[in-house]
C-alpha cells in the first residue's frame, strides 16, 4: 500500500474560503505544496491576491475569487466562478453564523457531486466543546453549532462519498489576535501540555490528512488541535521536563507575515495598529 500517496492531492481542485491571511493563508499554501490547485475566495483582495502570488511564485497553482462569506450574494457568484474547473476538496475558515456554513456546504457539495467524491472541512473551535469565559457567548455557541453541523452533514452527504469533517484549533496566532499581550501569551504557554501559542501552520498537518484520501473512512468528525491547552484547568502552570517544541520567536512567523501585508506594524510587546 502506498501509504505516502495517499496524503497528496495532485490535480484536486480545492477551495479555501478565507484564504487570505491566518489560518485560510496557511491552509492553501499547505493545499498547493501538495500539489492542489487552490481557489482562494477572501472579501480582502489584498491578502487574498498576495496569497495567490505566493503560491505561484513558489510554483503551484492558486487563482483569487473575491467574495464575502457572510454576503449570500457572493456565495453565489463564487459556486459560478468554480463550477467550469469543478471541485474536489472545500475548506470553510471565515466566522459565519452555523446557518451561512450549512448553505456553503451545501453548495460546495453540489459541486462535488459531480466528481464522485470529495471532501468538506469546516474550522470549529475549542470553544465548541468549552464554555470559554475569554470569549462571547453567541461564539462558544456559533463554533458548537459548527461541530454539530458538520456531522449532520456527514450523515446527509455520506452516500454521495463526501466526507464532511472540522478542525477546532486554540488560541491560534494570527491578526485577529494582534493585541494579545505577553502576559496572556505567557499564560497560555504555561497552561498548554506541549508549551506553545498555537500557529497557524499547526493545523496544516490535519488539514491534509482531512483532504486527503489517508481519511477515506473518517467523517463526522471534530478534530482538536490544541496543544493539549483544553486538558488543563488552568489552576498551576504545567513544569516542562525539557524546551518547547517552538519558541516565542517561531510563533510569530505567519503572523508577521499577514501583518506587513496588512499594513499593520508589529511590536513584539503588543502587536498594534500603525
Amino acid at each position: 500500500m502506498a501509504i505516502m500517496k495517499m496524503f497528496k492531492l495532485d490535480g484536486k481542485k480545492a477551495l479555501v474560503v478565507g484564504g487570505g491571511q491566518g489560518i485560510g493563508r496557511c491552509f492553501a499554501l499547505a493545499l498547493a505544496e501538495a500539489n492542489g490547485e487552490v481557489t482562494i475566495a477572501d472579501f480582502n483582495e489584498k491578502t487574498g491576491r498576495s496569497t495567490v502570488k505566493e503560491i505561484n511564485d513558489a510554483g503551484g497553482k492558486a487563482r483569487f475569487v473575491k467574495a464575502d462569506a457572510n454576503k449570500k450574494e457572493d456565495l453565489s457568484a463564487l459556486m459560478s466562478a468554480i463550477s467550469p474547473a469543478g471541485l474536489d476538496i472545500a475548506v470553510n475558515c471565515p466566522i459565519m453564523k452555523w446557518e451561512t456554513v450549512r448553505e456553503y456546504c451545501l453548495a460546495e457539495a453540489e459541486l462535488i457531486k459531480r466528481n464522485g467524491r470529495g471532501k468538506i472541512i469546516n474550522l470549529a473551535s475549542m470553544c465548541a466543546s468549552i464554555a470559554n469565559v475569554g470569549c462571547l457567548d453567541s461564539y462558544n455557541q456559533t463554533k458548537a453549532a459548527v461541530v454539530m453541523l458538520t456531522k449532520s452533514l456527514a450523515v446527509e452527504l455520506g452516500p454521495h462519498n463526501i466526507n464532511v469533517n472540522c478542525i477546532s484549533p486554540s488560541y491560534t496566532l494570527t491578526p485577529a489576535r494582534r493585541r494579545d499581550n505577553p502576559d496572556f501569551k505567557a499564560r497560555v504557554r504555561a497552561a498548554t501540555p506541549m508549551g506553545w501559542y498555537e500557529r497557524p501552520e499547526d493545523l496544516c498537518g490535519t488539514l491534509l490528512f482531512l483532504a486527503s484520501r489517508a481519511s477515506d473512512y473518517v467523517t463526522g468528525q471534530n478534530i482538536t488541535v490544541d496543544g493539549g491547552h483544553t486538558l488543563n484547568v488552568w489552576m498551576d502552570p504545567i513544569k516542562r521536563a525539557a524546551p518547547p517544541l517552538v519558541s516565542p520567536e517561531e510563533e510569530v512567523v505567519s503572523l508577521k507575515h499577514d501583518l506587513d501585508v496588512l499594513g499593520i506594524k508589529y511590536d513584539e510587546n503588543i502587536v498594534a495598529l500603525s
